[in-house]
């Protein structure tokens, strides 16, 4: 690790003007590039305290040897030059989105004499018209099938044409009109390009006055009794729009744009694209990255513009670009992208109608994206025992810890405080052993007080399971989401005991003051065998008990990941339980309140009154005419229901706004 002052340049040999820089490690290689409207401020962030700095930034500097710069005259150029070194240097600290180069789209050879329409993959070509990408192959293959019969373009390969040329016959396509067969001279090259042109500006969108002008062919033929021509037109037309019905129609009027989304969370982020041509999506793609640098939403969006239209010209860029969040130098995007276009392009965030709807569907395409992969790098066998060696290596752990219990603690603005526990096994979700616990020991909001209550509770009965089985309480119930599976050992009347087994390792949301809670109450219970460390969510830091200073895991480690999925499954699990509470807790009626007083007799009660309001208007011997419902029990509900007052509507203290009883959002304190 390199002191990042041994080779920090002097302030005043950093210019104040717009530039790109490099940060290079002792091998002299570009494990940095990035870019500024002004060197001088942005260089000298990275050389402040260390403590202050974002781990991954920090991890970047203390790697590098040494830092250079080159000046350039606008950020426009900055921008276009960080891309450059970008794709020369693939500097390991930069976002790079894995390429999509498995995303096929429609290609017309225009560099060619006689222009050619196949599926490419890949890197794009100068003078190939693309279009799409599509989501597979066969996809293109449909759509050009449909569109041969009214532009029969050739889509054969070079050896192709050359064997027919020589012979003097067209392939079978030539024969059943699916081609105009230049190969043999049966149209010239201009006709042949033209005809290549007229299918590149359909599929650009402009298929409105083609239609009709077939339409008019068609008319003027059966005018003229020219029932045969006006036969092929007809099928011709009707071609075209079962192509066109493959494309699903967004806008009503020819917009031209693509739509942006961005998934994320703190280790990686998705992203995907839908490109909108004529007002139809014509091609979608993705990407997955590892958010290796510290950036945010808009950093994010930048990355993907650069990726997606650093090659680009002309109209692959399209008129307008719509994303989830404005890249910092905005101005300087726009410019680049209006450079690449040839003319305006808008970049915005989209606010309302069609286009704030499609960016909805987009958006929900990212986030599946992202689950996705999550999924498959979680499912796979050798990267869970990879991760659980390393979480055994940084930790300094005697073995990997095969089984790891996870605790956080949710509530709403001190009211409905609940804790979550979620097992893991083998890097697995184990969710029949997942537990859920009311904070029973004091009333209010104070998290490191719960932690400790919570662990206390789990090992006492841990304790105390060795020998006998434990009693099932509400508060400690199976979740609702967990599976049926039963739970080993059983006891002697056959009933699992639930907190038989202890972890190897145990995991707290938070940091120091959580992970100093849970050592507590494993101290007081005389528990020294189970390791206990805490990931704090903002940094993705990892804090161990009596240490100062944090456990860093390497950005790339699967160990780090396998912590972040085991707490977020913790959090979730937490707040699916105290929003369940606070929705239960709103709809309490009166009734609750009696005591005594069944679910069956306060059906029989409403039942027979219609109504808690005709109830509350009952007399004591009207109320006694329900059956099961004594005397006594009359008394105690019409003494309740006279002192129940109005429920009070929920309010937001920060903001002083009613809030809706729906179960929203909850926050973690």
């Amino acid at each position: 690790m390199a002191d990042p002052s041994s080779y920090r340049p002097k302030p005043g040999q950093i210019p104040d003007s717009p530039g790109v820089y490099k940060f290079r490690d002792e091998h002299h290689r570009v494990i940095y590039v990035g870019k500024a409207k002004s060197l001088r401020p942005r260089l000298s962030s990275y050389f402040q305290d260390l403590a202050n700095l974002h781990p991954r930034t920090r991890t970047m500097v203390t790697t590098a040897a040494s830092v250079e710069w080159t000046v350039v005259s606008t950020e426009v150029e900055a921008l276009q030059l960080e891309y450059s070194w970008i794709k020369e240097f693939d500097p390991r600290f930069n976002v790079k989105y894995r390429d999509d180069k498995s995303y096929p789209s429609l290609a017309v050879t225009l560099n060619e004499e006689f222009p050619r329409v196949q599926v490419m993959r890949g890197p794009k070509k100068k003078g190939v018209r693309y279009f799409g990408p599509y989501g597979h192959a066969w996809a293109i293959r449909e759509t050009v099938d449909l569109m041969l019969r009214v532009f029969p373009v050739r889509t054969c390969s070079a050896g192709v044409f050359k064997r027919s040329a020589q012979i003097g016959r067209p392939c079978l396509l030539g024969y059943i009109g699916k081609c105009s067969a230049p190969c043999v001279g049966r149209v010239t090259p201009e006709e042949h390009r033209e005809l290549a042109e007229e299918f590149c500006d359909f599929m650009a969108g402009r298929t409105g006055t083609y239609i009709r002008r077939l339409e008019q062919q068609m008319r003027e033929a059966a005018e003229e009794m020219e029932y045969e021509k006006a036969g092929r037109l007809r099928d011709d037309i009707e071609a075209l729009r079962r192509a066109l019905e493959k494309n699903a129609v967004v806008f009503n009027d020819a917009t031209d744009a693509d739509l942006i989304a961005v998934a994320e969370d703190e280790l990686e982020a998705a992203v995907q694209i839908f490109h909108v041509r004529g007002g139809r999506v014509r091609g979608q793609r993705g990407w997955v990255t590892d958010k290796v640098e510290a950036v945010d939403t808009a950093g994010l969006v930048e990355h993907a513009l650069q990726q997606l239209y650093g090659e680009e010209k002309g109209d692959a860029v399209p008129k307008e670009v719509l994303v989830p969040a404005l890249p910092e130098q905005e101005t300087a995007v726009a410019a680049w992208l209006a450079e690449r276009r040839g003319s305006n392009v808008s970049l915005r965030i989209p606010q309302r109608g069609d286009k704030k709807d499609l960016m909805a569907t987009v958006q929900r395409n990212a986030q599946q994206t992202l689950i996705l992969h999550k999924t498959k790098r979680a499912s796979d066998l050798t990267t869970r025992s990879r991760a659980l060696e390393e979480i055994a290596e940084a930790l300094d752990l005697d073995s990997a810890p095969l089984r790891i219990e996870c605790y956080d603690i949710s509530h709403l603005q001190g009211d409905d405080v609940v804790a979550s526990m979620v097992v893991f096994e083998d890097g697995l979700a184990r969710k029949s052993e997942y537990r859920r616990f009311q904070i029973k020991s004091f009333e209010g909001q104070d998290d490191v007080r719960s932690m400790h209550e919570v662990i206390t509770r789990r090992f006492r009965r841990y304790l105390s399971e060795k020998e006998q089985t434990g009693e099932w309480t509400e508060q400690d119930a199976p979740a609702p989401d967990a599976s049926t599976e039963p739970e080993s050992p059983a006891g002697d009347d056959g009933r699992p005991k639930r907190f038989a087994y202890p972890p190897q390792l145990l995991v707290v949301d938070g940091g120091q003051p959580q992970v100093a809670a849970a050592q507590r109450a494993l101290d007081e219970l005389g528990i020294d065998d189970i390791a206990i460390c805490g990931l704090a969510k903002r940094l993705e830091e990892v804090w161990l008990p009596g240490d100062d200073d944090p456990v860093v895991l390497p950005r790339s480690s699967e160990g780090l990941y396998l912590l972040q999925r085991v707490r977020d499954e913790a959090h979730r699990f937490a707040i699916t339980y105290q929003r369940a509470k606070r929705a239960k807790r709103f709809k309490a009626g009166p009734l609750d309140a009696v005591p005594g007083l069944g679910e069956t007799r306060k059906q029989a009660l409403i039942k027979h009154f219609g109504s808690v309001k005709k109830l509350k208007q009952a007399t004591i011997d009207q109320i006694c005419d329900v059956p099961g419902i004594g005397r006594k029990t009359a008394e105690t509900v019409a003494a309740a229901l006279a002192q129940a007052a109005p429920a009070a509507p929920a309010v937001n203290t920060a903001t002083g706004e009613i809030m809706e009883d729906d179960g929203g959002s909850t926050h973690e304190q």
